[in-house]
């Protein structure tokens, strides 16, 4: 983002899901993409993992995780802990930020 970007305005914002492999210590990734958008990178983030999670349901031994930013921007990270049942449905900025399978799995899924 530059100084001329003000809220409201889009920006280019990349979001990954990532799984944690704990016998080599490492993040892998399972999803990412890449968006123009005046969404919060937080929610982005949560939809994100929430489609991904509702799409291939984790074991019981799985840790995930999902981030999102704009460029040059902070990074917003959201862990399966902080997914909340009681949330509100992801705003219309949000569910089109997202690709297509993971808009159809929120939707399927009732939260869209």
């Amino acid at each position: 983002m530059t100084c001329e970007d003000t809220q409201g305005t889009p920006a280019r914002l990349t979001w990954e899901v990532q799984l944690y492999e704990p016998a080599s210590h490492v993040w892998m990734c399972k999803g990412y993409g890449r968006t123009t958008t005046t969404a919060d990178p937080a929610a982005i983030a949560r939809a994100a993992l929430a489609g991904y999670l509702t799409l291939y349901p984790p074991r019981g031994t799985d840790t995930y995780r999902a981030f999102a930013r704009h460029d040059d921007g902070p990074i917003a990270t959201v862990t399966t802990d902080q997914l909340d049942d009681g949330a509100p449905a992801p705003g219309p900025d949000v569910l089109e930020a997202l690709p297509l399978y993971l808009r159809d799995a929120l939707d399927a899924a009732g939260t869209a």
